[in-house]
């Protein structure tokens, strides 16, 4: 122990391992990634539209967009839950925001032109579509030429805009988490003040929901950032309590390391039951409050208690060994990739096969598309992305 570490109060957080890199959260983002293009190709394929419980598991494997949602909210305010419970100087935002756009939109751009002039050739000359797309403003167009959620090859990119406007607003909601902390003494009294404070974000994304049911239901209001605010405030929580854990009491501790399990029975529970009608149709934004709400609420659950132990525990465990392994770490790597070209993959893969949507066959095009897909983000991440951090490393 250091002479500095020695004079630290009993509740002091040590800001190495507080900011101690999680190999196991690569290994979600891994999985998250493949589950979404799962979710697109089992609907690609009709087969999450049969009856039965294959379908319906299938059709809910959307949620880990919600997960991709927690994952942002724990990694990128985690500097900022550090600095505020220490008192420490918060990152800054300028070089906070240039990381951002470096990191998602070189290659998002590249992805847009590719799916523009493959399968929405027509609107290319469109000026105001392609204001839309590079700026990731899409999703408040309420009345797009697009029948889904964005043009063909682009039409998950409606949760890329979800993420943009979080990072935009995170230094706000950053600083007024700090403020609303500050004046508590001890580490645990303003972690405690942050976790009140997001449950009641949390609190708010439903109370969006009202509003967005208020007379009737408004479809593109669900691809506004707060309908999706609790599922970012409970990646934030996991920063606090992360934040925290390095001075809480040992046995605090290792019953957190223990006690994993019980978060992916509940992530399991609350996915089988999302599974089921309580959520709404197959394949259709539920159309009614209740059922809105009912999937809000169990994807939020589902993604936070997924996360959860992988993140949580201070030492390595089995969750972080299974999910910190080599080949989780790689695929996490490239997990961007895999979400930014998983439908120009898909539609090449149809086009070249012939194949018609909803005639089946999971397994083979599964493979097919995974594998196309995997190999557009390896090589979009060895010439675009890797190069591109490179550079920042040196400038930042």
């Amino acid at each position: 122990m250091s002479a500095d570490q020695a004079h630290l109060p009993p509740d002091a957080i040590r800001r190495e391992p507080a900011l101690a890199r999680v190999d196991a959260l690569d290994g979600v983002r891994a999985l998250a990634a493949l589950a979404v293009l799962l979710y697109h190709v089992a609907l690609q394929t009709g087969v999450a539209l049969q009856d039965g419980i294959v379908g319906a598991l299938l059709s809910r494997a959307d949620v880990a967009v919600p997960i991709f949602f927690v994952l942002s909210g724990l990694l990128l305010y985690r500097p900022w839950a550090v600095a505020s419970l220490t008192g420490e100087r918060p990152p800054d935002t300028r070089a906070y925001l240039v990381r951002r756009g470096l990191r998602i939109l070189p290659l998002y751009w590249i992805v847009v032109v590719v799916a523009m002039f493959g399968w929405s050739r027509e609107h290319t000359g469109d000026l105001w579509t392609w204001l839309k797309l590079l700026t990731l403003t899409q999703n408040y167009d309420t009345s797009p030429w697009w029948s889904s959620t964005g043009p063909p090859g682009l039409m998950q990119m409606w949760s890329l805009s979800v993420e943009v406007a979080f990072y935009l607003t995170l230094p706000l909601m950053a600083l007024l988490l700090a403020r609303l902390s500050g004046g508590a003494v001890g580490v645990a009294a303003r972690a405690k003040r942050q976790l009140v404070a997001l449950a009641g974000v949390a609190l708010a994304s439903f109370a969006w929901t009202l509003v967005a049911f208020s007379p009737v239901g408004s479809g593109y209001m669900q691809l506004w950032l707060p309908r999706y605010w609790a599922c970012f405030a409970g990646g934030m929580a996991l920063a606090v309590v992360m934040a925290w854990l390095p001075s809480m009491r040992e046995e605090v501790q290792r019953s957190l390391a223990r006690w994993w399990w019980v978060c992916w029975i509940v992530a399991g529970a609350a996915y089988a039951l999302a599974s089921t009608p309580v959520t709404g149709g197959r394949f259709v934004t539920a159309d009614d409050l209740p059922t809105n709400l009912a999937e809000q609420a169990l994807y939020a659950v589902v993604a936070v208690a997924l996360v959860a132990p992988a993140a949580l525990p201070p030492r390595p465990g089995l969750v972080r060994t299974l999910l910190g392994n080599r080949v989780a770490g790689t695929l996490g790597g490239i997990s961007y990739g895999i979400f930014l070209w998983q439908f120009v993959a898909m539609d090449t893969w149809y086009l070249l096969t012939g194949q018609q949507g909803w005639t089946g066959g999971l397994a083979m095009n599964l493979a097919a598309v995974t594998v196309l897909t995997v190999l557009y983000a390896f090589v979009s991440s060895q010439l675009v992305e890797e190069p591109i951090q490179r550079r920042r490393s040196r400038r930042l």
